[in-house]
């Protein structure tokens, strides 16, 4: 005999992450709470908000292969750097970068930033755990290391891409 309850489809299951909650990644000056790591959306999504303290330096310039990376500026200026050009986005922006785009991010203010970033699909988070895990104790993260990361989740440096930089304001 079935039961009326067997018979009914299950709900997914929902994920509330509230404003103290998350996974928290200390990356040096950088604040780095995983909001979605991809458990709930299949791996389609992953989201992290970051708190960039001021005047703090972003990665290398690089690229992804396998994955969009979007950035949402709730409040400060995030400076991104595309290839050779450069926007200062504020609270409000949204940035999108489809794979292949050359890109890197800073915080060139005297006050954090904070900004949302989405990767689709959620390979990069992961790529956050590791730097969190390398900085443990108190470990610099240097260059080589970094790239090294970057190489296990389908990304590379850009260098070639930084030729002479020009300023704008992004909308």
């Amino acid at each position: 005999m079935t039961r009326q309850s067997d018979m009914t489809p299950q709900a997914p299951a929902v994920s509330v992450v509230g404003p103290d909650d998350g996974e928290v990644i200390m990356l040096g000056s950088t604040r780095f709470r995983v909001l979605e790591d991809g458990t709930t959306t299949g791996h389609r999504l992953g989201l992290a908000e970051s708190v960039l303290a001021p005047r703090t330096p972003g990665p290398p310039q690089h690229r992804h292969a396998r994955h969009d990376e979007g950035f949402y500026i709730v409040s400060g200026t995030v400076r991104f750097t595309v290839g050779a050009d450069t926007y200062d986005a504020t609270a409000g922006t949204l940035v999108m970068v489809p794979p292949g785009a050359p890109h890197t991010f800073a915080n060139p203010a005297d006050e954090p930033a904070v900004m949302l970033s989405t990767f689709t699909p959620d390979l990069y988070v992961q790529y956050f755990r590791d730097l969190g895990e390398m900085m443990s104790g108190g470990r610099p993260l240097t260059r080589e290391a970094n790239i090294e990361a970057m190489s296990r989740y389908a990304t590379e440096p850009a260098d070639e891409a930084v030729i002479e930089p020009t300023t704008e304001s992004a909308r």
